[in-house]
């Protein structure tokens, strides 16, 4: 069946020249589908020579060589637009409104300031709120510019395709970066095509377009009609080699892509939910901001405010200067705007950004890709993952362990005892109905290509059965093939003889099902055997007995074909299916993957139900379930745990709601089976994760709420269909992934928790006073910086927790449960409440208490309200948990950036003093501030102790706010 040939070590001619072709008329021909100038040119065959390409082997892949061939045709790469700047996340930063208004009050600030005072001490105001608000414009655009990176860096990563090349007679894989014009290259299905071409020789060959036409249908390629393929297009069915012909900027494809670049601005529902809250409470904030500007000026325009020497700032029109009067309302304007920065809590967006990228960069090195950032969020709610058997739970590291000959078990010498024509057929069974390849090295010995089971099969014929690759694809032709499908779970060639014309249908499948088209068997001494009942039932036995041992049971089986005259290439005739001849049957073992009953266990603790889909059959999808934790010893004999494909295609929508929940087997599925079954959990409200690595399982993976496909066995169709890829295809590492959708939303909860503590006693201070007092205790600068605190180096802080366990021991969070939930709510008013007591009581009563000016006692206050939110911080570390410091020493991160904070802190208070407006501070009233901040960890320790319902309270907040998040 195929087209790739075993091959020597032969020496060839180094070439540089490439006559009758370049770029230009390569380009255009497939470009225009023009079958008249291909036919000029000699066809594929005939470039195939122009190119110095050998037919059968490739090029030869010499440096010098792959060097000439991109200097004379190009490389296969886009150019694609530049990436955006540092500067241009700065832009964007300056479009915040807020940060306008500041810049336009701290410009008027200046300029006035400097006009009353001189330029040494008139800049001070203007000029501490234009630095405040370039750090906080810095710190944002970095953010998002290392963001930005690591977006580019994934879609480079997503873009390495690794494709099969022929080179110098040897199937090897390369990165489709790597392939060059002359190249022939081994397409299979789910393949992606890797550059414009032509095709040289396959079966059955059809190619999805949509990506370049727009069309559905899927387009038949052969050597007569239609021998174009495109770049960027997917193969759908059947297999072939196809000879490199345009590549990068010179392919239809390269064409387009030059123009398309990854959108890293992605917006996933969580941040789309965190967005509207955020804008609820921005209407809060400015609301209160507004009140807060309205009380302020009528306070100043009816002369009850003072200046720190103690004067009256406004004495009336004639007697204030204008000066004075733009400077006071400037001063008010600005608190009331910064007022609105800090109620807005656009930290949230952030933090969900933070937290996913620093998620997405850790699962990389945890052998997880992710391709949907939405995938990250959604994995953290996931209540069922439905999984395939190979290479999945197992390492698909096939290899022969048994062979059946009729009713006898062949091993060891005993292979010698094949009768010689049973033999020849089994070697045209195996050599010619197969996608894999054999190629003998001098210095390498011989090397086996193809997908773990064929090249399990043609290792077990080439080593026990003496099978000669190269002699028997020489000696037959192959007229006809049908490619493997994992719906029929067979595939099937029609061959014929080269010395006598004698033709024959040869079939390889699941063993029950290539049995079911049997009439005949062979035995051990070569005679020819009727099929009867009894019989049957015992091949279903010997196939039971290996699948039992979690051994893959693989049937060989052939035809004669009589009606030669109208068996012909053109009329692709149906190869024979019934009447077949048993020649033996294979059993292949696929031992499980380490760890993995363990990952298995840590997702049943997680409160995640995983459920086996598999094309084995039951007796062997029962055996490695059983060993793999998925089904329990007493389990396996329950019929409701185990069902087939069929069986639960043909239950009733009723019957197969009802089952669906109770069922963790489905042994002999088919990718509608799957899909059917991810389409019943989601209507049962189940939150789906599904793992697939064929081009028939893109519809269960679109359809499940989280798609994870195969990184080595996946193939391209099913890779861009999923949201997640599993790198090494191990599910251990779809465990890991769990655990980090998982802290991702725990991570964003904390740090919802601890914003809305500052948002909520902030707001709650600044309304207070200046409603009372007339004036804010924290001035815009300070007002900043805590928001810079806040947004940012908290974000880091708390975003960038690990996974623990302890989130394992949670049931999966429902689809509709509020993000904010009780135990946040008790946790947030609880603090915001010890804070707005303790700030208060500074604001009024503090001059007294400690005897002290107005400014040292705003710098109390100031201080006070940093050191709260910094061990507060602490606090929002474990939502339940009273043991705020457990594993704090894995996050050097958490500690640094609490570091730097209180640094930054110290300097404001003590060395900027004209920039913050604050004084500096005895030892006693730092001792003070620390003290009295400390004290949010024993609240936080007391409130802990509080129970909290799990039903939402605030139904009205959640109706308003939360519903839509």
């Amino acid at each position: 069946m195929s087209p790739f040939l075993i091959s020597i070590d032969q020496p060839r001619e180094d070439t540089c020249y490439f006559s009758n072709v370049n770029r230009t008329i390569l380009s255009k021909v497939v470009k225009e589908k023009n079958l008249d100038e291909l036919f000029k040119l000699g066809g594929a065959k005939g470039i195939a020579v122009s190119l110095k390409t050998d037919a059968n082997r490739g090029i030869d892949g010499a440096t010098e060589d792959i060097f000439l061939r991109q200097e004379e045709f190009g490389s296969n790469t886009y150019s694609k637009p530049p990436t955006m700047g540092f500067f241009h996340f700065i832009f964007e930063a300056f479009k915040d409104p807020t940060i306008l208004i500041l810049l336009v009050c701290a410009a008027l600030s200046l300029g006035f300031g400097i006009k009353e005072n001189g330029p040494k001490e008139g800049w001070y105001d203007g000029g501490s709120i234009f630095v405040a608000v370039f750090l906080v414009i810095s710190v944002s655009a970095i953010s998002n510019f290392r963001q930005s990176r690591q977006f580019d860096k994934l879609s480079k990563v997503s873009d390495n395709i690794l494709i099969e090349v022929m080179r110098n007679g040897r199937r090897q894989q390369l990165s489709i970066f790597d392939i060059v014009v002359g190249d022939i290259v081994c397409l299979k299905i789910g393949d992606q095509v890797p550059a414009d071409g032509l095709f040289l020789d396959g079966h059955s060959l059809q190619v999805d377009e949509s990506s370049m036409t727009g069309e559905s249908d899927h387009v038949e390629v052969n050597q007569d009609l239609n021998p174009f393929l495109f770049s960027g297009t997917k193969v759908t069915d059947g297999y072939a080699r196809m000879l490199i012909a345009s590549v990068g900027m010179n392919t239809t494809w390269g064409e387009m892509m030059s123009t398309i670049s990854r959108d890293s601005n992605e917006e996933t529902p969580l941040q789309s939910r965190l967005n509207k809250l955020t804008s609820s409470i921005g209407k809060v904030g400015l609301a209160v901001a507004f009140l807060v500007l309205v009380v302020l000026l009528v306070r100043f325009f009816t002369g009850n405010t003072t200046d720190e020497n103690g004067n009256k700032e406004f004495n009336g029109f004639g007697k204030t200067t204008v000066d004075d009067v733009i400077n006071g309302v400037l001063g008010i304007i600005a608190a009331a705007v910064t007022i609105v920065v800090v109620a807005i809590p656009e930290g949230l967006p952030l933090a969900v950004t933070l937290t996913l990228a620093y998620s997405m960069k850790r699962m990389m090195s945890d052998q997880a890709m992710v391709r949907r950032l939405s995938a990250c969020e959604t994995m953290g709610s996931a209540t069922t993952i439905c999984t395939d058997k190979t290479g999945t739970l197992t390492l698909n590291q096939m290899k022969t362990t048994k062979f059946w000959l009729g009713k006898e078990c062949v091993e060891g010498k005993n292979y010698i005892s094949i009768p010689t024509d049973v033999l020849e057929l089994l070697h045209q069974g195996v050599g010619l109905n197969t996608t894999g390849s054999v190629y003998v090295s001098t210095a390498l010995g011989i090397e086996f290509y193809g997908s773990p089971t064929e090249k399990a099969i043609l290792s077990w014929a080439v080593l026990e059965l003496n099978m000669d690759l190269e002699k028997v694809q020489r000696n037959c032709s192959i007229v006809h093939v049908e490619a493997f499908n994992s719906e029929k779970k067979r595939s099937g060639v029609l061959m014929k003889k080269n010395d006598d014309d004698t033709i024959h249908a040869h079939w390889k499948g699941a063993a029950e099902m290539i049995l079911a088209m049997c009439s005949h068997y062979y035995d051990l001494e070569g005679n020819m055997n009727h099929l009867n009942d009894f019989e049957r039932m015992k091949f279903d036995q010997i196939i039971q007995g290996m699948a039992a041992s979690s051994l893959r049971c693989i049937a060989f089986a052939y035809k004669q074909v009589l009606e030669v005259e109208h068996v012909t290439p053109s009329r692709q005739p149906k190869i024979q299916d019934n009447g077949l001849t048993l020649l033996g049957l294979v059993g292949l073992k696929d031992p499980c993957r380490p760890g993995v009953k363990k990952a298995v266990e840590e997702c049943q603790y997680a409160g995640v139900n995983v459920k086996m889909i598999t094309g084995d059959n039951i007796f062997t999808a029962k055996a490695i379930a059983t060993e793999c934790g998925i089904l329990r010893l007493n389990e396996e004999m329950d019929d409701g745990l185990v069902v087939e494909g069929v069986e639960f295609r043909n239950y009733t929508e009723e019957e197969r709601m009802e089952k669906v929940d109770k069922i963790c087997v489905m042994a002999r599925s088919s990718p509608f089976d799957k899909l059917l079954m991810v389409q019943c959990l989601k209507k049962r409200g189940h939150v789906v994760a599904v793992t697939g690595d064929g081009t028939n399982d893109a519809p269960a993976l679109k359809e499940a709420d989280i798609g994870l496909s195969m990184g080595i066995q996946g193939t391209e169709v099913a890779k861009e269909s999923s949201d997640i890829i599993i790198l090494d295809d191990n599910f251990a590492s779809l465990a890991t992934v769990l655990r980090w959708g998982r802290c991702v939303y725990n991570n964003i909860q904390k740090f919802i928790q601890f914003q809305l503590t500052v948002n909520v006693a902030a707001l709650t201070i600044n309304f207070v006073a200046a409603v009372s007092a007339g004036e804010v205790p924290l001035t815009a600068v300070q007002l900043l910086w805590v928001n810079l605190i806040m947004d940012t180096l908290g974000a880091l802080a708390l975003a960038t927790e690990k996974p623990t366990m302890e989130l394992m021991g949670k049931p999966p969070v429902g689809r509709t449960e509020p993000l904010i939930t009780n135990v946040m709510w008790r946790n947030l008013l609880a603090q915001a409440l010890y804070q707005i007591v303790v700030l208060l009581t500074l604001q009024f009563k503090g001059e007294s208490i400690f005897g002290v000016s107005e400014k040292v006692n705003n710098t109390l206050i100031f201080n006070t309200f940093v050191l709260c939110q910094v061990f507060n911080e602490f606090n929002a570390r474990k939502l339940e948990k009273k043991n705020v410091f457990e594993g704090i020493h894995r996050n050097k991160l958490f500690l640094g950036i609490i570091g730097i904070t209180i640094i930054l802190q110290v300097v404001m208070v003590e060395f900027l003093k004209k920039f913050a407006d604050t004084e500096r501070l005895n030892w006693s009233q730092w001792g003070f501030c620390v003290g009295v901040s400390a004290g949010s960890w024993p609240i936080g320790w007391v409130i802990k102790c509080v129970p909290v319902s799990r039903k939402p309270i605030f139904s009205y907040v959640n109706w308003k706010m939360l519903s839509c998040m």
